[in-house]
């Protein structure tokens, strides 16, 4: 049968030994995730903004398989001081880290600010995980063949970062145009940290979802309605993200999303960014912008 051609969990080796840090991993994509590698034997820890739902997604992976190797860490990333102590921590607990997949986000909330005066959606999606990753980064280089999966969003292609208004303080706010700036950062962040590891052995590599229904659409009434008709289960919606994470053929700067129409629905393939996604000159300057607003140099 060509079923068996297409990429699914079954296709991820074994993950004993490594250990596994997933954004946003109590519900959804990012739930998905943590119950698949922590059943291929890797050690998974669930950071969440919320330990209470933290807990509830450990007990359902537990439930399903008692030997599942999972903590929950806290991790608020509209808070650069949770973030760093999440980094601390970490550091201070675990002597490496195989895989980081920055799945955490937000999407089209009403117009609010992270702790540090950042807008939410950007805030959280790149900024919250920017600082995250350099500050494990470290940790990362010293583990053979780790890697860094961000996870994007076919939205990206509605970005196009405004530089003289990163906060939306001077202009109407536009939450979905935002959600696009947010997640088409999350792909110049891919490409500029795989310039800067290029030559060691980590790989950084995005991922998109396409159409999962997913809490992410809280705050979308029509989605919420349409997820019903077109939306792929988590289970499936979260193949990208893992093929991201554990596909041994992969390279740094590889992005995967489904293979159907429109990217919405199907098994994961490497696709395309749009031209400007592609942008060097706009990747440097997110990340200097991104070095100076959360105080954070490490490469």
């Amino acid at each position: 049968m060509s079923k068996n051609k297409n990429w699914t969990a079954e296709n991820i080796p074994d993950q004993n030994g490594k250990v596994v840090i997933v954004t946003g991993s109590s519900s959804g994509i990012g739930f998905e995730a943590s119950r698949v590698l922590a059943n291929k034997n890797a050690k998974v820890i669930i950071a969440v903004r919320n330990l209470e739902k933290g807990n509830n997604a450990k007990l359902k992976i537990k439930n399903e398989n008692s030997n599942a190797d999972i903590e929950i860490m806290k991790l608020d990333l509209a808070d650069l001081k949770s973030v760093k102590q999440f980094a601390d921590y970490f550091k201070a607990n675990f002597e490496r880290l195989d895989i980081l997949i920055n799945n955490a986000g937000v999407m089209v909330p009403p117009y609010s600010k992270t702790k540090d005066g950042f807008e939410l959606q950007m805030g959280t999606n790149h900024f919250g995980h920017f600082a995250l990753t350099l500050q494990l980064l470290d940790l990362i280089k010293n583990t053979p063949n780790a890697r860094i999966v961000n996870v994007s969003s076919t939205a990206h292609k509605a970005g196009n970062i405004n530089f003289d208004d990163l906060n939306w303080e001077n202009r109407k706010y536009s939450a979905w145009k935002a959600y696009g700036d947010s997640k088409i950062a999350n792909l110049y962040f891919t490409q500029e940290l795989g310039r800067k590891l290029s030559g060691t052995q980590t790989k950084v590599t995005s991922a998109h979802p396409g159409w999962t229904a997913t809490d992410l659409q809280r705050n979308s009434g029509i989605f919420k309605f349409l997820n019903n008709f077109f939306a792929m289960k988590p289970e499936q919606g979260t193949l990208p993200t893992l093929r991201a994470a554990t596909d041994e053929k992969v390279s740094s700067g590889d992005y995967f999303g489904p293979n159907g129409w429109l990217e919405m629905r199907g098994y994961p393939v490497k696709v395309g960014m749009k031209e400007l996604a592609k942008n060097e000159k706009i990747a440097k300057k997110l990340w200097n912008v991104s070095e100076e607003l959360t105080n954070i140099k490490k490469i």
